[in-house]
């Protein structure tokens, strides 16, 4: 090699590397899937939506730039909620998230490796979503609305506030599928309450 190649050479070199240096490798997509059993004009389900994607852009991310937002709405249909549940877990995404527990039964049929996460679900055990609380085991977890084993506390707490109760009675929609092992008996023991 003549001595002028060999400086053209190592000349190029030395500057192109400062620039391969301070090259970054390209930050990796990441993937979201959202199930929701609601038609996409459901003004709750929008404002939970926009909610959600703002606490992303919070936490620096970017739709398009480092994440992608893959979003099924599917009404409250059993039909539809299985089938985008097969077409969001054939995309792979990195996590799933699901509104109430007839979505995510229908994506833990669909997948038992994609990270399914739940906002929202009466009783998860009950349901069959987690094997229990403490330890949800699976790829599903999530958070309750309400811990139904402290409803004797919810009575306790009634007679404090309103010690000339002698009765109460507790109104509420027959158990779905998700509720029915959960809910206490509506009469608990009086002396458990600390009622005479």
């Amino acid at each position: 090699m003549r001595r002028r190649e060999f400086i053209t050479l190592v000349g190029s070199a030395a500057t192109a590397w400062p620039l391969m240096a301070r090259a970054q490798p390209p930050e990796r997509m990441r993937r979201i899937g959202v199930l929701l059993p609601a038609a996409p004009d459901d003004s709750q389900y929008q404002i939970w939506v926009g909610a959600f994607l703002q606490a992303l852009a919070l936490l620096g991310w970017t739709i398009g730039r480092n994440v992608r937002i893959d979003t099924r709405w599917a009404t409250a249909n059993i039909a539809d909620i299985r089938r985008h549940a097969t077409e969001l877990a054939a995309l792979a995404p990195d996590v799933i998230l699901a509104h109430g527990a007839s979505t995510v039964a229908a994506l833990l049929q669909s997948t038992r490796t994609v990270p399914i996460v739940f906002p929202l679900a009466s009783d998860p055990v009950a349901a069959g979503l987690v094997d229990s609380l403490a330890r949800p085991g699976g790829n599903a977890t999530g958070f309750l609305n309400f811990e139904y084993s402290i409803a004797a506390k919810w009575l306790e707490v009634l007679k404090q506030v309103a010690p000339a109760v002698t009765r109460a009675a507790v109104l509420r929609d027959p158990p779905k599928g998700e509720e029915q092992a959960s809910l206490p008996s509506s009469r608990p023991p009086r002396r458990r309450c600390g009622w005479s």
